[in-house]
């Protein structure tokens, strides 16, 4: 047998969750870290769990206080702004990848502090601008900008804080 095929027979047999065991498996699932629906859903599916039993599922994990979207926003924010250093515009598309509500992002959103934010933009914009050697100061300022907005962040506050940095 070769290699492939073995790799591929042992991809191939997933283990499914049983309705009765996947309550308990959901729970700690949820227990474990913070969860959203869309996360349980796709997990749920991946159990092979259909759409009747799924939404039963959801609404026993939501009535028991294991999801709760609002809680999960905060906590994501929190969690990318501070650990990963991500900008608010890739928060927001990520939380709306996850299907997230306009007024749980809001609530998330408040977790970030307007200050705490500048500062970790300012210390992004100096480690990412000592990291780039280009003696091309054109070339340099658009690489670093690109990068920054791939990180989420807004153009009127980058621009800001080049300036900021260039006039030190």
């Amino acid at each position: 047998m070769s290699v492939w095929r073995k790799n591929n027979q042992e991809q191939s047999s997933k283990k499914y969750w049983a309705l009765d065991e996947a309550k308990e498996k959901l729970s700690t699932y949820c227990a474990y870290q913070e969860r959203c629906i869309w996360e349980t859903r796709r997990k749920l599916y991946e159990k092979g769990i259909q759409e009747p039993e799924s939404d039963e599922l959801i609404d026993y994990l939501i009535d028991t206080n294991f999801i709760n979207e609002e809680r999960y926003a905060q906590s994501f924010v929190r969690g990318k702004f501070r650990q990963k250093k991500w900008g608010k515009n890739r928060i927001r598309r990520e939380l709306q990848m996850r299907q997230i509500s306009q007024d749980h992002i809001r609530s998330g959103m408040m977790e970030i502090e307007p200050e705490e934010y500048y500062d970790t933009l300012l210390a992004q914009t100096e480690k990412h601008w000592e990291r780039i050697k280009e003696p091309d100061l054109y070339k340099k300022k658009y690489k670093v900008i690109n990068y920054l907005m791939g990180k989420g962040f807004e153009m009127d506050l980058l621009k800001e804080a080049i300036e900021s940095l260039q006039s030190q």
